[in-house]
């Protein structure tokens, strides 16, 4: 309660009134001799941090001198800018608090009359307590609504990466969260979380676990897909690894990293065939990259896979003086990886075979004597030839 059994005298009280404008200078003398942060601000910002001073000890007089009930110290925080909580913490604001209330009560001898200088002291203690409750206040609803619209840009931004819209909105949204520098930018998809009852537990769980492996994230509940977007790391599987359990069940599709967000539309769009494709892998690991699922997505009538297949297997094997290669990769295909199956179709020896295989290799990325890259190798010489 903040209600005093005792008034102060009139002496006492306009002996406060007179010194307000003289402690507010104090106070202000005070916090530049005595806080470091306060110098660091800018001029605007430490006018702003008076003003707040200046109100507590306004407030507190009309407190000090009222018989009613005492008017609301939150009051002393109206007129500081939404801003001010993201330059000042609240640790520094309860440091302001400490300095005020420290002025008044080194004065204490000279402002209350006498018999009033322990009524003096416990009412500005009592009052600062309340001062301290009002920034903790200030400092929660701010971050509540700063949270709020955090969580909405953030959508914003994965939405417009999605639709591929990386114009100067998004530039000025990804900026305002921080994401304007971010480099090695990776989408990451997967299913919902089950049993869920709101999305935001899910979001909120995937962000923290991201950010716990040192990288930034933003994250997406869309429909039943949960999506990050994954930045500042060159090694996207491995963190991807570390926090697959807060995505649903199924595989967690990793796209391309690309050097920025403003090019993430490339990898979203990896990402999002890849998940789409999956099932044609039963084997799938949990976590897959969205290139290990090309030949799938070919299937599936992604474009972009079909081209990129061709580029990296077909095209490299179709010159003139790549005839041979592409002749033992169809025959080694056709023979069900057989050796020496491959040798009596070419009239070659086995050895040669095996030669060739490793140029392939060389040249394609690709080593047919993997089932995989063997399947892969094979869709994607039937699409070079089809184009």
């Amino acid at each position: 309660m903040t209600d005093r059994p005792v008034q102060p005298s009139d002496a006492t009280t306009r002996t406060v009134e007179r010194s307000a404008g003289e402690l507010s200078t104090l106070a202000a003398r005070r916090m530049e001799e005595n806080l470091g942060w306060y110098r660091r601000l800018s001029a605007e910002e430490r006018s702003q941090v008076g003003l707040v001073a200046q109100a507590g000890i306004s407030q507190f007089i009309a407190w000090f001198r009222s018989e009613g009930h005492a008017p609301s110290a939150i009051s002393i925080f109206a007129n500081a800018p939404q801003e001010l909580t993201r330059s000042v913490s609240l640790r520094q604001t309860l440091d302001l608090v400490r300095t005020v209330v420290d002025v008044v009560e080194s004065h204490v001898e000279s402002l209350a009359g006498p018999g009033d200088e322990q009524l003096l002291r416990e009412s500005v203690l009592r009052f600062s307590r309340d001062i301290a409750f009002a920034a903790a206040e200030v400092y929660a609803g701010a971050a509540e609504a700063r949270g709020a619209w955090d969580a909405r840009l953030e959508a914003l931004v994965v939405d417009a990466v999605l639709r591929g819209e990386a114009d100067e909105s998004m530039q000025s949204r990804a900026t305002a969260l921080g994401w304007g520098e971010v480099s090695h930018v990776t989408f990451v998809v997967g299913t919902t979380p089950e049993a869920r009852a709101s999305t935001v537990p899910a979001v909120d769980e995937l962000r923290r676990a991201v950010r716990k492996e040192g990288v930034e994230a933003l994250v997406l509940v869309q429909r039943t897909r949960l999506i990050a977007v994954v930045g500042g790391t060159r090694e996207p599987l491995a963190v991807v690894g570390a926090v697959a359990d807060r995505f649903g069940p199924g595989p967690v599709v990793v796209g391309p990293t690309v050097p920025h967000l403003f090019a993430a539309g490339r990898s979203a769009r990896a990402a999002l065939s890849g998940l789409s494709a999956a099932s044609a892998w039963p084997d799938a690991p949990r976590v897959v990259e969205s290139d290990a699922l090309l030949p799938e997505r070919a299937l599936a009538g992604d474009a972009s896979a079909r081209r990129i297949l061709v580029e990296r297997i077909h095209r490299p094997l179709r010159g003139p003086q790549q005839a041979p290669l592409l002749d033992t990769a169809t025959a080694y295909l056709e023979n069900g990886g057989s050796l020496e199956a491959t040798a009596r179709a070419l009239f070659v020896h086995p050895n040669t075979v095996r030669y060739r295989l490793g140029r392939i290799g060389d040249a394609t990325g690709y080593d047919l004597t993997t089932p995989r890259e063997a399947w892969a190798a094979r869709v994607a010489l039937a699409l070079g030839r089809l184009a």
